[in-house]
């Protein structure tokens, strides 16, 4: 995940998952019986039906003894709040799913996880609500009792409603005495004009302040986006798909499906570089570099080699890297990388800098190695290296139920298929310098930057 932003903007994982040619494969008795493709990332068949409400079903069969990873994705976040004084509350029903139903209170809830040796928690972003459990397989069956209870008969109070409307407040106000966040929010602010991007997941103050006022529309929003059509149920473990899928529909065929479809405004072109700025004393001063890039697309060339340049120009092996952080050590860290989202989005560079003044020094680095990998012959060594890592990366980081599913969960809520963790990475592999110095060309635009900064100055100091 990308360390350089807080909490209110993390995505699953900004780690890039990379491609990586694995021979190992296994055999299913789900709805498809042929072994996993050598050339894909994942070395298990991702096994996937809808239900006839639209939700979808995908398991992974892996052999991990006893456990079972068991989420569901809701493609519903801040993108999706588009009515005016009305943010934030794809944030608040990842706290308001917590509150109970008729048949399991919260107590009620957590003691029968406790009985069952699982744990479940939730996370939003800007496009999904992530509910996720790993626990006993063998209780899998209470698992899908719990979670289609609360997603089809959450039940609460306008005291419970405005309890936890205050809740959401104090995370704001908590959340916002970090600069990181305040700084984020005014980047989102300024970036995006129309698009819903331009407010955070916790939303805008004046909204979660009103949001005790909101009872009845909290329910309208839960009944628009918590249906079928927007579900994932994943599970992957030591179970079997058709035992999944059995239980699914057991559980979740008679959630009745809905009608609501959210209408995003689209982004204006932006012409020209835009400012963010936080003033604070006494904190390490910060720049970030924030250009306008592409929607994921799993087969656009584009987009994958956006995420090789991110390699490329600012990994810890990057000349980039070497020279402001160890060599001259005026830059504590550098992070540079595309952000995977459904619409036109962000590609984020990051510097946190020793003292404020070098700020115009570390940006004109910054700006002329960019241009340089713009104009001059890329290194197509390099490139190959950079791949290779980024696969390295990727077989490393899915090593148990709960890993791989949070790593298949990150591309369902972009693109609402599995499958396009194993496409992104076979974009990967047709990736040339060539397309990766066009890609840079045409994302690394100054006319399509917005420019963020903390320091003690007034202004950004640029």
């Amino acid at each position: 995940m990308n360390t350089f932003k807080i909490n209110g903007r993390v995505k699953q994982a900004f780690v890039v998952l990379a491609a990586v040619l694995l021979t190992s494969a296994c055999s299913s008795s789900g709805s498809s019986e042929a072994e996993a493709d050598s050339g894909k990332i994942l070395p298990y068949p991702i096994h996937q039906k809808k239900l006839d409400n639209g939700a979808n079903v995908v398991v992974v069969e892996y052999p991990s003894p006893g456990l079972a990873a068991f989420q569901i994705i809701v493609r519903v976040g801040s993108r999706d709040e588009v009515e005016a004084g009305k943010t934030g509350f794809a944030h608040f029903f990842e706290h308001m799913m917590f509150r109970g139903t008729e048949k399991y209170s919260n107590d009620a809830y957590n003691e029968v996880l406790k009985s069952i040796g699982a744990a479940a928690n939730a996370n939003t972003w800007l496009d999904r609500t992530v509910y996720h459990m790993t626990g006993n397989a063998a209780m899998l069956d209470k698992m899908f009792d719990l979670e289609s209870d609360r997603f089809m008969h959450l039940k609460y109070s306008v005291h419970d409603f405005k309890t936890e409307a205050g809740a959401v407040k104090g995370e704001y106000t908590k959340n916002n005495a970090s600069p990181y966040q305040q700084l984020n929010e005014k980047t989102s602010e300024v970036a995006f004009l129309e698009h819903t991007y331009g407010h955070t997941t916790m939303g805008y103050w004046e909204d979660v302040v009103d949001m005790p006022n909101q009872y009845e529309y909290s329910m309208q929003f839960f009944d628009r986006f918590y249906r079928p059509e927007y579900s994932t149920i994943l599970v992957v473990g030591d179970v079997k798909f058709d035992e999944v899928y059995q239980l699914a529909e057991e559980y979740f065929g008679v959630w009745e499906r809905g009608d609501y479809v959210t209408d995003v405004p689209e982004e204006p072109e932006q012409t020209e570089t835009r400012y963010a700025h936080v003033q604070k004393a006494g904190f390490p001063p910060y720049l970030e570099l924030n250009y306008k890039s592409p929607a994921f697309n799993d087969t656009s060339v584009e987009v994958a080699a956006l995420d090789i340049a991110s390699m490329m120009l600012f990994s810890e092996r990057s000349d980039l890297y070497k020279r402001l952080v160890l060599e001259e050590q005026k830059v504590r860290s550098l992070y540079g990388g595309y952000w995977f989202t459904r619409d036109p989005y962000l590609y984020s560079i990051a510097t946190s800098l020793v003292n404020e003044e070098d700020m115009p020094y570390v940006k004109s680095v910054i700006d002329s190695t960019v241009q340089a990998f713009k104009d001059e012959p890329l290194d197509a060594e390099l490139l190959e290296q950079s791949k290779s890592k980024l696969k390295y990366g990727a077989v490393m980081d899915m090593d148990s139920p709960s890993s791989i599913a949070d790593n298949l969960a990150f591309f369902i809520w972009i693109t609402g298929e599995p499958e396009s963790m194993n496409n992104i990475y076979a974009t990967y592999d047709r990736v040339t310098v060539e397309d990766v110095q066009k890609a840079a060309q045409k994302f690394f635009d100054p006319s399509k930057l917005t420019i963020s900064t903390i320091s003690s100055q007034t202004e950004g100091g640029l």
